[in-house]
């Protein structure tokens, strides 16, 4: 009979967010006529709303920023930088602590973590913080493989990974298209030229023989 093991509990927690620019934070603003039957409920609320500029409660602007909820997508030529995080939870010191960072594309395996070298030993409520960045040059998906390695207080040797998925994109999408267009090309062959008597308003009398 199969048991299904309990998930594995870690003394350290590994947290990874991209770096990026913040946005303006927008919320749905929802309202009525006082004649309704919330009457004043929404826009006292949205008076209240911190989030909400005052005196146009009305509007999606806000007057705060928020930071990407997930990685999104990157395009091709940007630089992607990451801010990865390493936090004691427990309530015991943590040795050996080794944090490496590698991004697998469709063809190879980089590494981006800036020191190979582990870290003596990490207190109850201290973290571990680098900072990663890469040009990409690859369109596709990549992973981020974040892999954390440490040693408890008993001696056991410890180890979890965590992946996390984006998309490169082109920044450009150029399109050729080929049309086939009739070329209407005049083209004269003059073989025999006749004596005529005069200029005629359609054509010049030119005597060859004069050149």
């Amino acid at each position: 009979m199969d048991v299904n093991q309990p998930k594995q509990e870690h003394l350290l927690a590994l947290k990874v967010m991209r770096l990026t620019k913040p946005t303006l934070f927008t919320n749905i603003p929802v309202t009525c006529e006082e004649r309704d039957l919330p009457g004043n409920l929404f826009n006292q609320l949205m008076k209240d709303d911190p989030s909400t500029v005052k005196g146009a409660e009305a509007l999606m602007l806000g007057e705060m920023l928020t930071l990407p909820q997930n990685f999104g997508n990157i395009f091709l030529g940007e630089t992607f930088s990451s801010y990865i995080s390493v936090h004691n939870d427990s309530n015991q010191v943590v040795k050996d602590i080794l944090v490496k960072a590698d991004l697998q594309t469709s063809s190879q395996r980089l590494n981006l973590s800036a020191s190979t070298a582990a870290v003596a030993e990490l207190k109850p409520d201290c973290c571990i913080d680098d900072v990663i960045h890469h040009e990409v040059k690859e369109i596709g998906t990549h992973i981020l493989v974040c892999a954390v390695s440490y040693t408890t207080q008993a001696g056991e040797k410890m180890y979890f990974r965590k992946f996390f998925k984006f998309q490169v994109l082109k920044p450009l999408d150029v399109k050729t298209k080929f049309y086939n267009a009739e070329m209407k090309i005049l083209g004269a062959n003059i073989s025999h030229v006749q004596s005529c008597t005069g200029d005629s308003p359609r054509f010049s009398l030119l005597y060859m023989n004069s050149m």
